[in-house]
């Protein structure tokens, strides 16, 4: 028997053998379908949540069937009475542009500015017109001369007349004597009418003030050269103010003298109530429309010329009416479009209108006081839309 060692059962070692490669494959592939489907998984999570958030927002109630948020105010009941509005000019009872009427010349002074009050024959400016005096004077002059010639030629002629009887002088030379003299006369005449000329020429060099009244502009100063016509100062007399105005010729007979008219100026905020004074027979050819006249009297000169007024005059009488402010309704030829609540829903109607006067309709009576009729918001409405009233105003 051997003693030599045995080496057959140790020399079986446990080695660890390494896997195969299908094997570590298909474990990849179930590593890669789980991270996918986790994915897909958040993915459908992700995008249901965004589709629930998305569909919570969205209004499932169709906007015909919402109520339509709207104000309303209620008709009001009232009286109207027709009347016809005009718009009428301020006009002073006298008005005046002073200027030269014959000669033309240099502007020497204007002693009065806008505002001033002056009378009657007060001088208001003057012309340098030495020229104009200088040849009034030189015409005098020839009339004088010519005045002592014929004055010697009447007496020769009346002392040849006078030997005319004796048979000392012929008669044509009697008769030249005459027409010499009687031609002198004539000279003298035609002298005296361009002394007079040249009088008035002088005395246009002075302008004065044609009636009492206030300076109401100064058009030139001194210095300035002015011809026959153009105007140094205007002068207005406002004792008295004619309130002007044209009505439609349809309208002839409103205007008649003595009705009644409401008045209110625009330069003094202020309401007065006259009568037509005075209304012209014929309309304008070209504007079809008729001249009428108010006088107010005004002594202490408080209204201003050449301003504005509103005339107001009643026609016709007062009857019932409801009133709604103009932005409630859509005006049309002599009727309104509105919408009314009943309810919450909103109605469409037709109402005859009666007028308007400062911002109110004024609708027939079959509109009945207390009607709530939508204000804001009715261009949105139609007949039997629900409305949710949200402000309510009570007083026009």
């Amino acid at each position: 028997m051997s003693d030599a060692p045995d080496y057959s059962a140790s020399s079986k070692v446990s080695v660890a053998q390494p896997a195969s490669a299908p094997a570590q494959a298909e474990r990849a592939t179930n590593r890669i379908r789980i991270v996918l489907s986790a994915g897909v998984v958040l993915l459908l999570g992700v995008g249901g949540l965004l589709l629930w958030r998305a569909q919570s927002r969205v209004n499932q109630v169709a906007l015909a069937g919402s109520a339509k948020p709207v104000s309303v105010v209620t008709a009001q009941s009232a009286e109207y009475r027709p009347f016809r509005s005009y718009i009428g000019t301020l006009e002073p009872w006298q008005a005046a542009r002073v200027g030269p009427q014959l000669i033309s010349a240099y502007v020497s002074t204007v002693l009065v500015r806008p505002g001033a009050v002056v009378q009657k024959g007060e001088v208001l400016a003057t012309l340098d017109c030495r020229h104009a005096a200088a040849s009034t004077r030189a015409v005098a002059m020839q009339a004088e001369a010519i005045d002592a010639r014929q004055k010697a030629l009447a007496d020769e002629a009346a002392r040849t007349a006078g030997l005319l009887d004796g048979g000392f002088v012929s008669p044509n030379e009697a008769e030249q004597k005459l027409a010499q003299s009687a031609s002198e006369a004539a000279q003298l005449q035609a002298g005296k009418a361009q002394l007079a000329r040249s009088s008035l020429e002088v005395d246009d060099c002075v302008l004065r003030s044609p009636f009492a009244g206030e300076v109401a502009s100064r058009d030139v100063d001194p210095g300035a050269y002015v011809r026959p016509g153009a105007a140094l100062v205007s002068v207005v007399d406002r004792s008295i103010v004619r309130v002007t105005a044209e009505a439609p010729e349809v309208d002839f007979a409103v205007v008649e003298p003595g009705t009644q008219v409401k008045m209110r100026f625009l330069s003094t905020k202020q309401e007065l109530v006259g009568v037509v004074s005075r209304r012209a027979p014929a309309a304008d050819p070209g504007t079809r429309t008729v001249h009428f006249e108010i006088d107010v009297p005004d002594p202490k000169r408080t209204l201003p010329v050449g301003t504005t007024a509103e005339l107001v005059i009643d026609v016709g009488e007062p009857r019932p009416a409801s009133a709604i402010p103009l932005a409630a309704a859509a005006v049309r030829t002599g009727k309104v479009a509105l919408f009314t609540v009943e309810g919450d829903v909103a109605r469409a109607r037709v109402v005859p209108l009666l007028g308007e006067r400062q911002g109110t309709l004024y609708l027939d009576p079959s509109l009945k006081p207390g009607t709530q009729v939508v204000l804001e918001g009715r261009a949105l409405l139609q007949d039997g839309d629900p409305v949710a009233v949200g402000a309510t105003e009570g007083k026009l």
